[in-house]
């Protein structure tokens, strides 16, 4: 959430900035504005008719002290009316508040200057590849057809007990996937990352404090027994840590790890680039999420694009790093860089990771700060990254790791499977 004494200095700015988003903000900011105008004027109010009923409240008690009971009685009626100007004055406030403050959820934040414009996932800049695309045999598979064929996922199954979008993993495919989620952690954990094990339901507070909630309400299971929400990732709960927390200087920077199961409802196209394991209602993630003083929250986000780079370096999958294009931003995101790896059997790029920084956009919602070295309290920057998204990683492997006898292991994940090859 944007502060509105950002808006109030940076107004244009932010128009214009928001425009590479598709947006035109110009309504909303005039309306931030306004309420924001309105409740100061109100406040200013409020706090004159306090004073006047304080002091008057103060004469009140000298004149029945010193005997004077007729003008002291004379003044009390007075008091009457002061104080239904105030219980008015209150109810207005909180209500240009609660505008003001519905308004301000409403609006996504500010693009960083690099954002390139563009509308869609087509306009993304690419800004860097690395990898050889494999050659396959003839007669190479999709991964849901090697899932059926080695007997190691079952969608039939998936959707008998759940639902579509809930896959069952099987022996060397259910020993695959624990693998990667332990070497995902131990390969943050290595980088200094603490691990954290997350609850799998938040609470609406929660879904606020990260942009969640009220934006998404759509795309989240919501538990309406117990007003909880299943969690569409590990960044929820896990920056949801630090809400309402002040942080000393000296704490940042801040690195938590953890993985979790994550539930989203989207509705999804037809078509191959969302079957079996290319787009899921539950799905398993490793996550990164960073808490950074502000001067250094950008080179935060480059090193966690370099740590999402050494992952995928020692999978020796083919990947491209993406800037995303305002069309393409996440709503509470200021910069965001995808990941995506080259699905060979499919001859299409799979998005596996996304790393953003959310600048004070977060941290604003959450009142998550810090004391500078002035003493005076600061918003901190948030990040986090997938590290990694498992379904198209493991796709990636089956399919750019098949042979004519069987799949192979990256030979990182051997000592965590305790297996060469899948057949």
């Amino acid at each position: 959430m944007l502060q509105v004494s950002y808006i109030r200095e940076n107004s244009e700015d932010i128009i214009k900035r928001l425009a590479i988003r598709n947006l035109d903000a110009k309504p909303m900011i005039d309306d931030v504005l306004n309420f924001d105008e309105q409740r100061r004027q109100l406040q200013t109010q409020l706090d004159t008719t306090k004073a006047e009923m304080n002091s008057m409240s103060k004469e009140i008690g000298n004149l029945f002290k010193s005997g004077q009971t007729e003008k002291a009685n004379s003044l009390k009626e007075q008091t009457t009316d002061l104080k239904e100007t105030i219980k008015t004055l209150e109810q207005d406030l909180n209500e240009k508040a609660a505008l003001l403050q519905q308004t301000l959820y409403k609006i996504p934040n500010v693009p960083n200057s690099i954002v390139p414009e563009g509308n869609s996932d087509e306009d993304n800049l690419e800004t860097f590849r690395e990898g050889e695309i494999p050659q396959l045999h003839d007669g190479a598979l999709p991964h849901w057809e090697l899932a059926k064929k080695y007997d190691i996922i079952d969608f039939e199954l998936g959707t008998k007990i759940a639902g579509a979008g809930f896959p069952v993993y099987k022996g060397k495919g259910a020993r695959l996937q624990r693998a990667l989620i332990a070497y995902f952690l131990d390969k943050n954990t290595d980088a200094g990352y603490t691990e954290y094990q997350l609850p799998h339901v938040v609470n609406e507070a929660s879904g606020i404090g990260t942009g969640q909630l009220p934006d998404k309400e759509g795309q989240m299971y919501h538990i309406t027994a117990d007003d909880l929400y299943l969690i569409p990732t590990a960044e929820v709960p896990g920056t949801n840590i630090f809400r309402d927390v002040i942080l000393n200087e000296s704490d940042l920077p801040i690195s938590i790890t953890g993985y979790t199961p994550c539930f989203r409802r989207e509705a999804g196209s037809y078509g191959a680039h969302v079957r079996g394991l290319n787009r899921l209602h539950q799905f398993d993630k490793v996550e990164i999420i960073r808490v950074e003083h502000p001067t250094k929250s950008y080179d935060a986000l480059d090193g966690m694009v370099s740590h999402v780079e050494d992952i995928l370096k020692e999978l020796e999958l083919p990947y491209r790093i993406l800037r995303l294009c305002g069309g393409d931003l996440t709503f509470a995101s200021a910069l965001t860089y995808d990941f995506e790896v080259f699905s060979a059997a499919q001859e299409q790029w799979l998005e596996v990771s996304s790393v953003s920084n959310f600048e004070t956009f977060q941290s604003n919602r959450l009142k998550l700060r810090f004391k500078n070295s002035d003493g005076k309290n600061e918003l901190a920057h948030t990040l986090n990254g997938s590290s990694l998204a498992l379904p198209r990683i493991l796709a990636s492997i089956l399919e750019n790791y098949q042979t004519e006898n069987g799949i192979k292991v990256p030979e990182v994940l051997k000592p965590y499977v305790g297996f060469d090859m899948i057949d």
